[in-house]
């Protein structure tokens, strides 16, 4: 387990800090990609990530091809990504919600790897890749088991190859000629990912939940996100209206930098290891 002796002179220094400012307290969590990347799902903007063009909702919806290249691409980066497993990080938060320090985490991330790694209260705001839906009669599929329909409908398709995984779990496709696009076994409609496309807004209720989570609690702490999303910005703004004080870990600059009572640049493994082994200690209060 990470301690602050592990960590180089001004991540410690840094971390002693936020351990102060959170004592007492009982925090949200907000993480994004940053915190997946020890799993092997990489970042979209991250230091040295790749640049890449997620497909938007409306070129999802555009075409057959394009929902074609879409779900061969989905498919073939499906085994590299259920297979990934919790990290350092994603076990330090189930152990602070543990603890009573932390009231539940938020997060950007569609892996469900919060989850798995034993957090309870988890809002998944963009959605997540465990489920498929209808989008004409709302029957709800467990992707696994349309992974399996894909594989039987195109045994052309090899899962052995070396993929270029991407943070929401697809890749970039070589052919997609001849597939078979999956439709809905019940009413043969279509067939979308329960994930907030780039371009679609995140559920109303969604973020209401988010927004409420901020508010029963008296501090924020920010795991690997830039919050260029303006969904992360907008949790952010609710703390600083509340007056809370708001952590921030991260490799690299974000939006928020401005606005935190203290800011970690480190990684988030790390960083969130030690704070979980410095904080149970402390009394969480409200």
């Amino acid at each position: 387990m990470s301690t602050m002796a592990d960590l180089d002179a001004v991540t410690a220094a840094d971390l002693a800090r936020a351990v102060e400012v959170l004592e007492g307290r009982r925090v949200a969590v907000l993480t994004g990609a940053g915190v997946s990347t020890d799993s092997g799902i990489p970042d979209y903007r991250g230091q040295g990530a790749p640049t890449r063009t997620p497909m938007t909702v409306e070129q999802f919806f555009s075409s057959d091809e394009a929902r074609r290249r879409y779900w061969v691409g989905s498919h073939l980066g499906w085994k590299s990504f259920a297979a990934a497993t919790p990290n350092r990080g994603h076990e330090a938060i189930a152990e602070l919600e543990n603890a009573g320090v932390a009231t539940g985490v938020i997060t950007q991330n569609v892996d469900g790897l919060h989850l798995r790694a034993g957090s309870r209260r988890v809002v998944e705001l963009h959605g997540t890749m465990r489920r498929v839906f209808c989008t004409h009669c709302g029957q709800v599929f467990d992707r696994r088991d349309l992974a399996a329909r894909v594989e039987v409908d195109n045994p052309w398709i090899s899962l052995d190859d070396e993929v270029v995984l991407g943070p929401d779990g697809d890749v970039r496709p070589e052919s997609i000629e001849g597939f078979r696009i999956p439709d809905c076994s019940v009413c043969g409609g279509l067939l979308k990912p329960e994930v907030v496309f780039f371009g679609e807004y995140i559920p109303a209720e969604k973020f209401r939940e988010a927004e409420q989570l901020v508010h029963t609690s008296s501090a924020l702490l920010i795991a690997g996100s830039s919050l260029v999303v303006n969904s992360g910005i907008r949790l952010v703004e609710r703390a600083r209206r509340r007056k809370l004080p708001v952590v921030i870990i991260n490799r690299g600059p974000t939006r928020a930098d401005g606005r935190a009572t203290v800011k970690i640049d480190g990684g988030t493994s790390e960083v969130l290891a030690a704070l979980a082994h410095a904080l149970p200690g402390l009394s969480a209060g409200s």
